[in-house]
């Protein structure tokens, strides 16, 4: 099988012939920016942040804010910044490094609002292959947008608003945009429909593109944090960091006393930094998410503030597997928080059952149904596996050493919080 290269007669001409376009009628965009106004939902989001999560429990902002994603006009499209370039750390120029696999594009407002758009990459039906290593999975755009709600239904609220939404990415990419790399890597394939891919060193070619049908193309929205000149990120290691290897294993891995290293290595050995950890770790295990190899923490609340639960794109690949290794960090270090307990706790009743505050959270996208049937009778059954592995820990520590008592107290997931407003 051929594959077009980007100088190739029928990659050209589609590009060339939309900027000829935007020159022609002086178009920088398809609608004038609206004046900055204080009460933006995008930077009323940013001003709610505070050292308990990203947004008040309560808060009306947030829906506002995903129907802001899901309807304001687009007016530019670029590729992203490597995120994790943070404080200065190295040249940014030199990590952004976009591959054909995973390509991400951030996109800008009207209200000057900005969101990380990730195309839909793999069909909701369809399983990670089980011979995929985790670092070659695919990034979904629907598991961004349930990792979401489940975030804020177990009341972390640690992960970004993200709304799904169907792009049209000839007018609201290809015409908007001023990156001249990205014009050029736009195509129409033999079906007719228009496509687009990375331009990188490797594995950039027409197989790894996204398609829309012709023009239209699902996606996950993820509302951008503040800047990192206005909150400061600081990006660290996880200690249950897995090996980015074919055949390497890290010391968690082999050594079932290896949380006794990590405690004694501050800022694990005291404060609620290990606590933290285990939260993450649930969470990512109740979406399938082995990737976790780093976090984020805003510097301004200190050591103790919360963990930022970023990039859950390659979660919920797999509902019929599980994966005991994510929850590491609970069963080798036997502790957890008395309110996320009592919340898993309360998840496992039939009254509020997961998998059906999650349904009824999830139909409120867009692009619903979020996820397949087999994933949300998934959430249940490692629900089950997680209140397990606390009670192995009660019945061997005891419950006063393994519960840490903390101050807020866990609401029921009432479904009028439990879902945007449409």
């Amino acid at each position: 099988m051929s594959h077009l290269s980007l100088g190739t007669p029928t990659t050209f001409p589609l590009h060339r012939r939309h900027k000829l376009y935007r020159e022609e009628l002086n178009l920088t965009s398809p609608a004038a920016p609206l004046p900055l106004r204080p009460e933006a939902n995008w930077l009323q989001f940013h001003l709610g942040i505070t050292r308990d999560g990203l947004y008040p429990r309560a808060s009306p902002i947030i829906n506002q804010l995903l129907r802001d994603m899901q309807d304001l006009t687009i007016i530019s499209a670029d590729y992203s910044q490597d995120e994790k370039a943070l404080l200065g750390a190295c040249d940014c120029s030199q990590v952004v490094k976009p591959s054909g696999v995973h390509l991400k594009l951030v996109l800008r407002f009207q209200d000057f609002g900005k969101a990380m758009f990730k195309p839909m990459r793999q069909k909701r039906e369809e399983e990670t292959p089980e011979d995929f290593f985790y670092f070659v999975d695919f990034q979904r755009h629907n598991a961004e947008i349930a990792a979401f709600h489940l975030d804020r239904i177990l009341d972390f609220r640690r992960v970004p608003p993200t709304a799904g939404r169907l792009i049209n990415v000839t007018k609201e990419i290809l015409e908007v945009t001023k990156n001249e790399i990205l014009q050029s890597v736009f195509f129409v394939s033999p079906a007719s429909n228009v496509c687009f891919f990375a331009k990188c060193p490797y594995m950039c070619k027409t197989e790894y593109a996204v398609c829309g049908n012709p023009h239209l193309l699902e996606g996950s929205l993820s509302a951008f944090l503040p800047s990192l000149n206005l909150a400061p990120r600081l990006s660290i290691p996880n200690p249950w960091i897995r090996s980015y290897s074919f055949d390497g294993k890290e010391e968690w891995e082999v050594n079932p006393l290896y949380c006794d290293t990590v405690r004694e290595i501050y800022p694990y050995s005291s404060g609620n930094r290990l606590l933290n950890i285990v939260d993450m770790a649930i969470f990512d295990f109740l979406i399938g998410n082995m990737d976790r190899h780093h976090y984020e923490m805003f510097t301004k609340f200190g050591d103790d503030g919360f963990l930022l639960h970023l990039d859950n794109a390659r979660g919920f690949g797999r509902h019929s597997h599980d994966e005991p290794s994510i929850l590491a960090p609970l069963s080798q270090c036997c502790i957890i928080k008395r309110t996320t307990l009592l919340r898993l706790q309360l998840l496992a009743e039939a009254e509020y059952r997961l998998s059906d505050v999650m349904r009824e959270s999830l139909l409120q996208d867009r692009l619903a149904p979020v996820l397949t049937e087999p994933h949300l009778l998934a959430l249940d059954r490692r629900l089950q596996l997680v209140l397990a592995a606390v009670g192995k820990c009660i019945d061997t520590y005891g419950e006063a050493k393994v519960v840490a008592n903390d101050t807020a107290q866990p609401e029921p997931p009432a479904s009028d919080r439990a879902k945007p407003t449409t």
